[in-house]
């Protein structure tokens, strides 16, 4: 029999029922996992709120309080969706009962902060993870099989974009996440923490970067309701104290360069990321609005062959699709989901650890907090 794996998960809206949705359909899919989760308890503020979202996501129970959470008996492993500015307090306490943790990114407020969680969960003994669910879409999991076959041959560019537009309208409520009280920073550390997990787990550690940043809107209206990416203005303004958009070029220690573009006013973007990698031998070309492919060029085929080809990445022998449909059937964003908690469960079944883990979210942390330092003084910093 599978181990049960009794899950606790803080917060209940846009990344509560991604999270939730992944912790109902693993096991349909998986079905010869080690370990199964089970969906004891969602913790949440707003009492009518979260009790309706645990009926509707099928929790066992709800709380009100995340310590109270935490301390309960029944509880193995802590999933941590809030806003940054909770990660360390709940991530910490939860370390220091002996659960296990998942945790959104970006890590945490500043890279202090980071280094805090790390020594806790190390201290801990704990199995601990870090949400960047992107490692696990198919495509960019078979990206980084051909670069470590070295299909690629040397790199020589990692070039990266996250687009959107959900901020643009000027009249856009002032969120938690244009808030650096309660974001710890804008779209460099929303969208720009995972190009850059992306950035180390493709093509590896940075050495430098030189980063610019912007914000422009300054004033929005405050929120007089929040669910998700969606808000109800109110009356009063209120200033937004993080970056709308940032640009950084970035130094990689194998030599390669790197460059990143981020901004939530990119009218049209909706949740454009897009990943180029070039390399001696040939590029790979990724873009998360068609994320069953993959578009592959080999300067190892013959001249009169040569062309980006597109791989559709739905065949059993691509990563995580045996678990899927039948050849050629096509997965969504939400499956990442489905194959990062299936690979956490696993990995505490088997007594290993996670990846990426706490130290990765150090790393990129690290990155993040370069790039701020660069924007501020104007200049190269090394990591």
């Amino acid at each position: 029999m599978p181990k049960e794996i009794r899950v606790g998960l803080v917060g209940y809206k846009f990344m509560g029922k991604a999270h939730s949705h992944a912790y109902r359909d693993v096991a349909m899919f998986f079905s010869s996992m080690k370990a199964v989760p089970v969906m004891k308890a969602i913790c949440g503020r707003t009492e009518d709120e979260v009790a309706k979202a645990a009926k509707i996501y099928g929790w066992q129970s709800y709380e009100t309080s995340w310590e109270k959470l935490i301390q309960r008996d029944d509880i193995d492993l802590v999933d941590i969706s809030t806003p940054v500015n909770l990660h360390k307090d709940i991530a910490i306490a939860a370390a220091k009962a002996g659960k296990h943790i998942l945790c959104e990114k970006p890590m945490a407020m500043n890279l202090d902060e980071a280094r805090e969680m790390l020594e806790a969960a190390e201290k801990a003994g704990i199995k601990h993870m870090i949400g960047f669910n992107y490692r696990r879409v198919p495509a960019i999991a078979l990206a980084r099989k051909l670069i470590e076959e070295g299909a690629l041959g040397r790199i020589y560019h990692f070039r990266a974009t996250y687009l959107q537009d959900w901020i643009v309208d000027p009249n856009f409520p002032l969120v938690w996440r244009l808030r650096k009280e309660f974001a710890g920073s804008g779209a460099l550390g929303d969208l720009g923490a995972h190009i850059i997990d992306l950035a180390r787990f493709l093509v590896g550690e940075f050495e430098r970067v030189t980063c610019a940043t912007k914000t422009f809107i300054k004033e929005r209206p405050e929120a007089s309701y929040v669910t998700g990416l969606t808000a109800r203005a109110g009356g009063k303004m209120g200033e937004v104290t993080v970056d709308d958009a940032a640009i950084a070029i970035a130094e990689f220690k194998n030599g390669a360069l790197g460059s990143f573009e981020v901004t939530r006013l990119a009218p049209g973007r909706k949740n454009c990321q897009r990943i180029e990698i070039n390399g001696s031998k040939g590029s790979i070309f990724f873009d998360l609005e068609r994320l069953n492919e993959l578009q592959f060029f080999s300067r190892e085929d013959k001249d009169y062959e040569q062309g980006f080809r597109t791989i559709l990445v739905t065949e059993e022998s691509h990563p995580y699709l045996k678990a899927w449909w039948p050849s050629g059937h096509i997965i969504g964003w939400e499956h990442a989901m489905v194959h990062q908690i299936h690979d956490l469960l696993e990995d505490i079944a088997e007594d290993r650890m996670p990846t990426p883990n706490f130290v990765d979210g150090l790393k990129c942390q690290e990155v993040l907090e370069a790039m701020d330092r660069s924007s501020r003084e104007g200049r190269w910093v090394r990591i």
